[in-house]
């Protein structure tokens, strides 16, 4: 019954569908949430083990220029 429910043509009509419902900017930003979601789930499963390794491969943080004197 469930064979073949995620074929790449179902995917690629699930993908024009939610390109056609918000838009190519806002789509995204979907996407990243849902990455972030998803993240913070498995996070959840496994208790937070992996919080650490994930705060050091973010983005590195601005440096602050401080103003000369």
């Amino acid at each position: 019954m469930g064979e073949g429910l995620l074929q790449p043509m179902h995917l690629l009509l699930i993908l024009a569908i939610a390109l056609f419902v918000f838009g190519p900017k806002k789509l995204p930003e979907l996407g990243k949430g849902l990455g972030q979601g998803i993240r913070g789930f498995r996070d959840a499963l496994n208790g937070g083990l992996h919080t650490e390794e994930d705060k050091t491969t973010e983005a590195p943080k601005q440096l602050e220029d401080k103003p000369k004197s």
